[in-house]
């Protein structure tokens, strides 16, 4: 079936929805606007529950269908018939907003750079759409996530319990692809974002007059020699037919220009999209690091900390969700084996906690994701709430 004509109807009153969240943007889990605004509306909707303050600011809508198993009662844990979670992720960015447009940011220094006001308001539309309808058997539980970027919101909703307490079966999760026409979807089996680990690399060097740098240990030169040997991992030690990154971000030292500065820092990332090129990765970036250091008499302290996990889809369901995606938008729109993406995304943990799939959802041709110029497409909302209602009423059909 094509976009779903009640869905088409709501595509203005969503857009505002969208465009209000943009408006209002809040960071990680400091996101007491943007989570009592969905809380409010899905109790609007008629949502049988209604939970907030899962996994600190996340927001929870359990919906049960009228067909079958499903229109039973009973509370979290309590549910019959399959459960389906949905996941959005709500929380903005540091960036200050330079897009002009008359809804832009009201908060200066935060934005929606990545979209998910649209992925929110997207699935708000859904809910309304299902708690409307009903029609399907089983539970459909929309989930409102804090903190994607970078505070680990999915992992902390786990930990407090979101499967266990709605008895989730499968999850899935949506997000916009800038560059991708709208009306478009990919996805893939396996790996299909990386996971994402970072550098902290302090340098201690002794530091002196500029022009007497045979009487120091410069800090700056010791860091240029670590991102430049640093650069030899990906291309020297990890097979070629393995995707990984290692991308020095941050380079601090000195104030002025003439004093060599004793201390030099660098913040950096690795990406990776298979566990053992992870560990082959932390091996190699400290063993130069630590290395290169002594090389030229100076001290460091060196950190690999790792984030997110590889996001890996099931099988069974990234067929599902492309299955569904080609019923909204037709067969040519979909690539259910598109190259992976080095970014990371924490719906990884709840792919490692359940079965489920992620897809993406064309932007057109927006900014890139994290640009202060970018924002989302508002014509991707009729195609992506449509694949939310028709993957429910599928898979509890």
């Amino acid at each position: 079936m094509p976009i779903v004509e009640r869905v088409a109807t709501l595509a203005a009153e969503i857009t505002t929805w969208r465009r209000d969240l943009h408006a209002h943007p809040e960071l990680l889990y400091d996101l007491d606007r943007t989570a009592g605004t969905v809380a409010a509306k899905l109790e609007a909707f008629g949502c049988d529950e209604v939970l907030r303050g899962i996994g600190r600011t996340g927001v929870v809508g359990v919906i049960r269908g009228r067909k079958g198993a499903g229109n039973g009662a009973g509370g979290p844990g309590n549910v019959r018939g399959k459960v389906i979670g949905l996941r959005a992720d709500m929380d903005a960015l540091p960036i200050e907003e330079a897009t002009g447009v008359p809804y832009r940011s009201e908060v200066p220094g935060k934005m929606h750079a990545c979209g998910h006001d649209g992925h929110t308001a997207m699935l708000l539309g859904a809910a309304k759409y299902l708690a409307e309808t009903r029609n399907f058997a089983g539970t459909a539980v929309v989930i409102f996530q804090p903190a994607e970027e970078g505070g680990a919101g999915a992992r902390a909703m786990i930990e407090d319990g979101l499967f266990e307490r709605f008895a989730i079966d499968e999850v899935f999760g949506m997000h916009n692809s800038p560059g991708m026409p709208v009306g478009r979807f990919g996805t893939r089996t396996g790996p299909i974002m990386a996971a994402q680990d970072t550098l902290h690399i302090d340098i201690e060097g002794v530091g002196g007059h500029a022009a007497r740098p045979h009487l120091s240990v410069d800090s700056i030169f010791v860091g240029a020699q670590m991102v430049t040997a640093l650069q030899s991992v990906v291309s020297r030690n990890i097979d070629p037919l393995k995707a990984a990154v290692v991308s020095i971000c941050m380079f601090q030292a000195g104030n002025v220009d003439n004093v060599i500065p004793q201390e030099a820092k660098l913040l950096g990332t690795a990406r990776s999209l298979a566990p053992d090129v992870r560990d082959r990765l932390e091996e190699r970036i400290g063993k130069i690091v630590t290395a290169t250091a002594e090389a030229h008499g100076a001290k460091v302290r060196f950190e690999y900390r790792r984030g997110y996990p590889v996001l890996v889809n099931h099988a069974r369901e990234a067929a599902f969700a492309a299955s569904v995606a080609a019923e909204v938008a037709g067969a040519d729109a979909v690539n259910a084996d598109m190259p992976p993406f080095m970014g990371a995304e924490d719906f990884s943990y709840m792919l490692e906690a359940r079965p489920g799939a992620f897809v993406f959802i064309g932007n057109g041709d927006s900014a890139g994701l994290h640009n202060p110029g970018y924002d989302f497409d508002d014509r991707a909302i009729p195609f992506g709430t449509s694949y939310w209602v028709r993957l429910v009423e599928t898979a509890l059909a």
